[in-house]
Parts: structure tokens; C-alpha cells; sequence
């Protein structure tokens, strides 16, 4: 899954998309597997997604990511969201 998410914080804005890593680093800090996503995304899930995010992205975030959260104005909005591999349907008969 790849989300793409907007952060507010305020000396300034920004987007970025998450990617492998980012999901990979989520799992090791939360303990919890990619595919429970789908059964919903907290907003503290969100923050540190973007926050890590915008680190392998060279944006300038503070470096604890409790500072980060602090410094935060709105949760992270979603700006789009991409399912990889996503599956096709079965081929219909016209």
C-alpha cells in the first residue's frame, strides 16, 4: 500500500509517499503486520509514516519522533492512497 500524505507543521507543509521501507519500519515499531491496515489506520500509524517518510525523503522534520508529533498542527491528511498488486477482476463474455 502506498499512501500518500500531507503534514502541516509551522514553519512548513509538505507531501510525501510512503514506500517499502517506511511500511517495513512501521512493522518493526508497532509490532503489527502491513495487512491489518486494511482494517483501519490510527493517526499516530499516519504521523509516523510521514515522519519516517520525510527523513528517507531528506525533508527537515525533528529527529524524535515525539517532537514531531508535538509539533504537528492537524493529523497527517491522506492525500491518496494506491494498493499494489492490486488483483483484476475476472474477464466477462460479451
Amino acid at each position: 500500500m502506498k499512501l500518500t500524505l500531507r503534514c502541516k507543521l509551522p514553519e512548513q507543509t509538505f507531501e510525501v509517499t510512503t514506500n517499502l521501507w517506511v511500511i517495513v519500519e512501521w512493522e518493526r515499531k508497532f509490532k503489527n503486520k502491513a495487512s491489518r491496515l486494511a482494517d483501519g489506520v490510527g493517526v499516530e500509524d499516519l504521523a509516523f509514516m510521514a515522519w519516517t517518510a520525510a527523513k528517507l525523503n531528506n525533508i527537515v522534520v525533528p529527529g524524535d519522533f515525539d517532537t514531531f508529533l508535538k509539533k504537528l498542527l492537524d493529523s497527517p491528511e491522506v492525500i491518496s492512497q494506491e494498493i499494489e498488486n492490486p488483483t483484476q477482476g475476472e474477464p466477462t463474455e460479451d
